[in-house]
């Protein structure tokens, strides 16, 4: 019933939708993930985990380590700064950060606006904005990303790999991240008891 729904909308591609892992995801590393697709075209896909915290880094440590920030003022920083979440966002460079925010804040040649209001911004003068306030409401950080070759996220759809919907901002940025996965399947109508484990072909 939820296998390959691409048919179901205009576009072939799904750049600015969300991905759901199967419950039966066979690859450890996007098990129970919900990615959030910044690209998608012939010439392959790309897409940031939203769901996955990096493990034992919080944003104000890594503010320290890229030198924007003493550790005196890393106590103390302003409330959007301490709300933001640090994500692994995929297996890909994952020493590169990518800041999902919204359109409220632009920086010009560095921000990607896409769909649904949702920005995408990969220097490090957004992490110095909202560093001293002056960044977006909402935004997260994630570290590496999800890639994809041509024909590889259909090849991966058809084999009952993904789920895909549209984006819900307060899901993408104000759900606790522990609660993303179910809610982002529950948006889609989803019972994860009764989807199949078992990926296979039609």
């Amino acid at each position: 019933m939820y296998r390959d729904n691409a048919s179901t909308i205009q576009s072939q591609y799904l750049d600015g939708q969300f991905l759901v892992a199967m419950p039966g995801m066979l690859d450890e590393r996007f098990a129970r993930t919900v990615i959030y697709l910044c690209a998608h075209s012939e010439e392959g896909a790309m897409g940031l985990v939203v769901n996955k915290p990096a493990i034992d880094l919080r944003f104000a440590d890594l503010l320290v380590q890229l030198d924007i920030v003493g550790e005196d003022e890393a106590i103390r920083l302003p409330s959007r700064a301490e709300n933001i979440e640090v994500l692994r966002g995929g297996p890909v460079e994952a020493g590169r950060g990518f800041v999902l925010h919204t359109p409220d804040f632009m920086i010009d040649n560095s921000t990607l606006a896409m769909s649904n209001g949702i920005c995408l911004t990969a220097t490090i003068d957004i992490l110095r904005a909202i560093a001293a306030g002056e960044g977006p409401e909402s935004a997260l950080l994630a570290l590496g990303y999800a890639g994809w070759s041509p024909g590889q996220l259909e090849s991966e759809i058809q084999a009952n790999g993904w789920l895909h919907c549209p984006v819900d901002m307060a899901l993408l940025f104000d759900t606790a991240i522990e609660h993303k996965y179910d809610m982002a399947l529950r948006s889609l109508g989803a019972d994860i008891a009764t989807l199949s484990g078992q990926a296979g072909h039609a």
